[in-house]
């Protein structure tokens, strides 16, 4: 008898009708590749024996491969159009799942130009490629979102633990493409970030506009062994972008604040657990009643997020439940009076991914808007699990459809889940381009100044627990950073400048140079004021005269990489180390008889693979491959708060001043 996949590939369909009757569940073997018998026939058995497989032979059509393709991917790859329409048509294969890479079918026919069934698809869909778009809508790590609308322009804040500048302000016209403006804290004396551990500071802001001021507030999180552990941030601005004023710190307990303005004018916070609620003064800087609980909640877990919307005669309260990782998910109650009873909606949960297998994981903590035009979104926070398995990226940003049933409930994406392909929305406005299409991405309509403007390094990088007077400068294109002689592991450390990781796979690239009279005067550098942690030393292993600037992957103060020009008992050379918990798992150094303190580097990164590179005569050389760095995920540590997502950039460590130019991000994920 024909190997199986003989079989398929020379479409013997006589062959393999005898093959499963032999063996009924024959199909449930896997290529070298992880690629399933069932998708082999769907890729080049042919539609007679699709329909057969599919309609004769003990198969599961949910089967993915080791890549998340679906039988779907797989049919497009036939180029059939006939098999392709059986596919969608009769076994319901939807066109917009992704594989693991973001890949939908709908994506593989554009890719592989095919316009047969692109046209198709299209048609399916109701809207063109150019009409659609993908989620994540922000990138990287983009948790907890709050929105609001005025006019025509969306605003948009995320929390931003102990990065600083505080909680990014970001703007859109199309509600999917976004540009930061502002942060609602830029003075590092209001952002009381020293000292703090790595996913502490703020979390799950809220923005919210009322008499010509943008409200932001936030649960400013405290570290553990003290009290108060959590107090509330507000700040106001007349513009989105701010100024924001200095900001008040209200003594309340909970987690996730958001305001809501009631019909009279009257102002009132929400705070977990489930949603308790409380009068605060109109300019929110005061607290005026006791809290008074409104609901617990559906799933009764670690319910969290809530936000208030008044509609058509209910309060609607939203609410994340079950904990931000597996099984997060949005329900939704409401009442005809603001203090309640509130009824649970009978179709909750309204977000949540049942699928554990999908690419977008962990979809919950949302908020809806309502567009210029009537119609209704619900931005929230989900994961993308990469092939690894790890959500590295952090928590980012989505954003789905809301309709409302005929007895007024909200459903979000019609209670599917979390979409990974959908119709972009549909905006009228009165700054429309030559199409008609609301303005987009980096066109600011004139009441926000750009983001360039007033913002500096800021509009690109962002640092750990704020900025000691001097540690940065522009000089033309290079980037000066002063070390204060500390490491990348104390609490106290501030030198160096990261972005968050947008996707599975890229490169990060620069070349740095230690001046020689690079030794700065700062309290830190001196040992003034510096916290020495029991079982964290300020980086006491290195010399005075000892240092490394250059390349990081980092997650936080217990996970980073370093790819570096060093100096080392008075040599300079090239340094490549992993810090894992408490301590450099990995550190070596390579000694360059140039002596040289100019150096240019880069590191690629596949999912958890990252290979570090060094340049020399013009050319790179290998300097180490880390085959797994899932200690720069959230789930890939055990230790403190891990709720950020693995950032990148440029650090130095030690007394010098390192001049870093040429530094560029680049994404390559298929």
């Amino acid at each position: 008898m024909k190997d199986l996949f003989e079989m398929i590939r020379t479409r013997d369909l006589e062959a393999l009708k005898e093959f499963l009757v032999e063996y009924p569940r024959g199909l449930d073997v896997e290529t070298e590749e992880g690629v399933w018998a069932l998708h082999e026939v769907m890729a080049y058995g042919g539609l007679e024996m699709a329909k057969y497989v599919t309609e004769y032979a003990i198969v599961n059509m949910n089967l993915i491969d080791r890549q998340g393709n679906t039988v779907l991917h797989h049919g497009v790859k036939s180029g059939d159009l006939e098999l392709v329409k059986y596919l969608v048509e009769r076994v319901d294969s939807p066109i917009g799942q992704a594989n693991l890479h973001g890949v939908t079918p709908f994506d593989l026919a554009v890719s592989l130009g095919n316009k047969e069934i692109q046209a198709y698809f299209e048609e399916r869909l109701g809207a063109t490629a150019e009409e659609l778009y993908h989620n994540p809508i922000c990138r990287g790590m983009h948790p907890d979102p709050s929105i609001v609308r005025v006019g025509e322009d969306y605003y948009m804040v995320n929390s931003s633990f102990m990065f600083f500048p505080c909680i990014p302000v970001s703007h859109s016209r199309d509600l999917i493409h976004w540009e930061v403006i502002g942060h609602a804290i830029t003075n590092p004396e209001w952002a009381r970030l020293k000292g703090l551990e790595g996913g502490r500071g703020y979390w799950a802001p809220d923005i919210s506009y009322y008499e010509g001021k943008f409200y932001i507030t936030a649960t400013y999180r405290l570290n553990e062994g003290g009290l108060p552990q959590r107090l509330q941030m507000v700040t106001s601005s007349e513009k989105p972008e701010g100024p924001y004023c200095e900001p008040v710190f209200l003594e309340e307990e909970g987690i996730d604040p958001s305001i809501f303005t009631d019909l009279d004018g009257r102002r009132y916070m929400l705070l977990n657990r489930g949603a308790r609620i409380f009068e605060i003064s109109k300019d929110g800087r005061e607290i005026l009643s006791e809290p008074k609980l409104l609901w617990y909640g559906q799933n009764k877990k670690a319910s969290e997020g809530p936000h208030l919307l008044y509609k058509d005669g209910y309060y609607y309260l939203f609410m994340a439940e079950g904990g931000t990782g597996m099984g997060h998910r949005i329900t939704v109650a409401r009442s005809r009076e603001l203090m309640g009873v509130y009824e649970s909606c009978p179709y909750n949960p309204i977000l949540r991914q049942w699928d554990d297998k999908r690419l977008i994981q962990c979809s919950g903590h949302g908020m809806p808007v309502e567009t210029q035009d009537g119609d209704w979104y619900m931005v929230y926070l989900c994961n993308r699990i990469s092939i690894s398995g790890y959500a590295v990226l952090g928590r980012e940003t989505a954003l789905d459809p809301i309709t409302w049933t005929a007895d007024g409930w909200p459903l979000v994406n019609s209670l599917q889940g979390p979409s990974e392909l959908q119709k972009k929305p549909k905006l009228a406005c009165g700054n429309a381009d030559s199409a008609g299409a609301c303005v987009r991405q980096g066109q600011t309509p004139d009441s926000v100044e750009k983001q360039s403007a007033g913002m500096g390094i800021w509009s690109e990088w962002k640092t750990v627990r704020g900025v000691e007077e001097g540690s940065f400068e522009k000089q033309g294109e290079d980037i000066l950073i002063h070390g204060n002689g500390l490491d990348l592991n104390s609490l106290d450390y501030g030198t160096v400048l990261v972005r968050q990781q947008e996707d599975f796979c890229f490169e990060i690239c620069g070349k740095v140079r230690v001046d020689e009279n690079g030794t700065v005067d700062m309290p830190a550098a001196r040992g003034e004021g510096v916290q020495e942690d029991e079982g964290r030393k300020a980086d006491a292993s290195l010399a005075v005269d000892d240092w490394d600037a250059g390349l990081t992957c980092y997650y936080d103060e217990n996970s980073y990489l370093k790819l570096a020009l060093a100096c080392r008992g008075g040599k300079t050379g090239i340094l490549w180390a992993q810090y894992v918990d408490d301590r450099y798992v990995t550190e070596e150094f390579l000694t360059l008889e140039t002596g040289s303190r100019e150096a240019e580097f880069k590191i690629v990164t596949e999912h958890l693979k990252r290979t570090l590179y060094y340049g020399q005569d013009g050319g790179w050389i290998q300097a180490a491959v880390f085959e797994n760095t899932s200690y720069l995920s959230s789930e890939g540590l055990k230790k403190g708060k891990r709720f950020t997502g693995a950032t990148a950039g440029i650090y130095v460590n030690g007394f010098v001043t390192g001049r870093f130019s040429e530094v560029g991000m680049g994404y390559s994920c298929e």
